[in-house]
């Protein structure tokens, strides 16, 4: 059985469409969530476990598709994103994630929006 030989040039369009299609997928994502959500108002102490619980679904899905689909150049969009959403304390912790190299695969806030959740995370006081 002869295994199809796919050609270089062939690979580099087929990625190019699939990122293509999820950059712009996640700029229609972006128009829903800045014409949908409103201002969060956290508290006034709020810190990164308080702000990912408070923040939608739609808002984490977007930042982890940005960071997949623009690698480090998403931390300025995401910083500016966070910024107007009122979501503060995310934006350190995106950027970082978004600077480091290999995480860009891994949903890694959309796993820690689970995580606050399922395993109930609370800060110590």
């Amino acid at each position: 059985m002869d295994i199809p030989e796919f050609e270089l040039q062939t690979i580099a369009i087929a990625a190019l469409l699939a990122f293509g299609g999820a950059l712009l997928f996640s700029f229609m994502l972006g128009g829903f969530v800045l014409w949908r959500v409103r201002k969060i108002q956290l508290p006034p102490d709020a810190d990164f476990f308080t702000a990912i619980r408070l923040t939608p679904l739609v808002v984490v899905l977007l930042l982890d598709l940005l960071d997949f689909t623009l690698d480090f150049l998403s931390a300025p969009v995401a910083w500016l994103l966070l910024t107007r959403l009122g979501l503060g304390p995310l934006r350190g912790v995106t950027v970082v994630e978004s600077l480091i190299p290999g995480t860009q695969i891994i949903p890694t806030m959309t796993l820690a929006w689970i995580a606050v959740r399922v395993f109930k995370v609370d800060r110590v006081r």
